[in-house]
């Protein structure tokens, strides 16, 4: 019965993480309804370090894009993958920075239900609100090679919207880079190698304050809900950047609305909207 849990949170997590729709508001939403029987502390982390399935999945997708060393590319090619590393990590500094200082903070006060439930909405307005405004303009960057080094700084920026939880990683990077001239094609996969190094270190700084002591059951745990986000996420990366060739963000902007609101009845049916969650 735990590995069947494990696997839901894993389908949850490859789903939601690259989708903008807060994996964090889903993840609270199933670890409401579906307990592990681990303790608080492994738990915690366990919903941090999941998310390192859904990492390898965006490498195994784009192995060679992000390998500066292939046999298979010219010279040319190296360098521009070196300056595409080069904004990555450029674009993870503000994050960084600010997620350093201010973590602690931000689990203690803002992981809760109500303000997952007001980003929902209001990140779910931002959307259709943007897109609407997007509509008759034409973006600037097209491909990922022109995305210069002060466009990707500001989607780095944008990024650190996410530490509140609700907000979406995705959905707070995309947004930005669609404001700012990028395609959402350009915008999204952009969005999805700025992961890399963000969630790698949020994994690492977890594990470590977690401690590396775990019981036989919570290897298993750990590596069936790598797996699964795993292999959930190349589904769910794959169906984003078609869907999006050919769609806008507004239905991803109303499914957020509507979560938002079934957290927020949810609280009112249980009586306790100050709950942590």
């Amino acid at each position: 019965m735990e590995l069947i849990k494990t696997i839901l949170f894993g389908v949850v997590e490859g789903l939601t993480e690259w989708l903008p729709v807060s994996s964090t508001g889903h993840m609270i939403l199933v670890d409401e309804f579906v307990r592990l029987d681990v303790s608080k502390q492994f738990m915690d982390m366990f919903l941090v370090v999941i998310q390192l399935g859904a990492i390898l999945a965006v490498v195994a997708l784009n192995f060679e894009k992000l390998n500066p060393w292939s046999s298979w590319k010219s010279r040319q090619e190296k360098k521009e993958t070196v300056r595409l590393w080069s904004k990555v990590i450029l674009a993870c500094l503000p994050a960084a920075v600010i997620g350093l200082l201010f973590n602690d903070y931000m689990e203690k006060h803002f992981m809760t239900a109500p303000v997952v439930s007001f980003t929902l909405i209001l990140y779910g307005i931002l959307f259709i609100v943007v897109e609407n405004y997007n509509k008759h303009r034409r973006p600037r960057i097209s491909d990922l090679s022109r995305l210069d080094y002060k466009t990707a700084f500001i989607i780095g920026v944008f990024q650190v919207l996410s530490l509140v939880p609700g907000t979406s990683r995705s959905g707070a990077t995309i947004l930005g880079g669609i404001l700012f001239g990028a395609s959402r094609y350009v915008a999204a996969e952009f969005t999805f190698f700025l992961a890399i190094p963000v969630m790698f270190g949020a994994s690492l700084l977890k594990m470590v304050k977690f401690g590396f002591h775990y019981t036989g059951a919570e290897i298993i745990i750990l590596i069936v809900g790598m797996v699964t986000a795993f292999i959930v996420s190349i589904l769910s990366i794959k169906f984003l950047l078609s869907y999006i060739k050919t769609n806008d963000f507004k239905a991803f902007g109303w499914y957020r609305i509507a979560l938002g609101l079934v957290v927020l009845a949810y609280l009112f049916l249980i009586g306790d909207p100050t709950a942590d969650c």
